[in-house]
């Protein structure tokens, strides 16, 4: 098995690299302390997000810092918002439209309103923290080298909000949340990006859509192959782009959730400062 990078720190494919999150440590992988374990990995939900001091500091450029560890932001909603627990049951692609926003965020797909969605004001929520309709929590996802160059998150209960936030509104699990992740990569060639889960997943790199999950639905898989699609994408080897990941949990009774990728993230993660409410 040959040798590959997670945040600028070499590992090999036998699963030996940073020490998964415990300040960049050479060494066999472990989940870092607190952390909720995977089937890959681990989740640990962080501090709450401040509305009116919504620039984070999550990282920044120091992946030696951060091991195998991504940082991102979770946003818990009550099961009353119109876009969560009514909809239900299938895959729908354009529910986003296919350039990211100037603000970092997805907009919302050209054919309006559908069986999955109430609309753009419902759906403008999802990736904003607005008092009284969410409440933003700082999240780390810790991935596990997996052989042949590929590090794994994956949780088939991904439930990072249980008993935070709104609460789990008299169900087993807190179900009705979203998850962003803002991050960079150095294009090498030859790498991947595969999501597998449930429900609304929408991936971008260099600002374009990628991988295209809408709905409400069991778990669903798409992959991008970044050598396929670099011209489409703009990127060239050598170069640092960005990957903006949006997911959606929005119905009771299951979560999962997985990520396999062989791309070399250059940061920790980091959270899009937005306008004050």
């Amino acid at each position: 098995m040959g040798s590959g990078a997670f945040g600028g720190i070499a590992v090999d494919g036998s699963g030996a690299g940073a020490g998964g999150g415990d300040g960049g440590t050479p060494g066999p992988y472990r989940l870092p302390d607190g952390f909720t374990k995977g089937l890959f990995g681990g989740f640990k939900l962080g501090s709450a997000v401040d509305p009116n001091n919504p620039n984070v500091d999550a990282g920044g450029s120091s992946p030696d810092k951060c091991g195998t560890t991504l940082t991102g932001v979770v946003r818990d909603f009550q099961e009353s918002h119109p876009d969560f627990e009514d909809y239900c049951c299938g895959g729908f692609e354009g529910l986003v439209a296919n350039a990211l926003g100037a603000d970092k965020k997805p907009v919302y797909g050209p054919s309006g309103p559908t069986e999955y969605s109430t609309g753009a004001p419902e759906f403008d929520q999802w990736y904003r923290t607005l008092p009284g309709v969410n409440q933003a929590f700082l999240i780390q996802l810790s991935f596990e080298p997996n052989g042949n160059n590929i590090f794994t998150f994956q949780s088939d209960a991904f439930f990072p909000l249980d008993g935070a936030g709104f609460g789990d509104e008299d169900h087993e699990h807190n179900y009705h949340f979203t998850t962003e992740l803002h991050t960079r990569f150095r294009y090498k060639g030859g790498e991947t990006f595969n999501f597998n889960g449930d429900d609304d997943v929408f991936v971008f790199i260099n600002g374009k859509l990628v991988i295209d999950l809408g709905g409400v639905h069991p778990a669903l898989e798409q992959q991008v192959v970044l050598d396929d699609v670099a011209d489409d994408l703009g990127i060239t080897t050598g170069n640092l782009y960005d990957l903006d990941l949006f997911h959606a949990e929005r119905h009771t009774e299951e979560s999962n959730f997985r990520i396999d990728t062989t791309l070399e993230f250059t940061n920790c993660g980091y959270v899009v400062p937005e306008p004050p409410h």
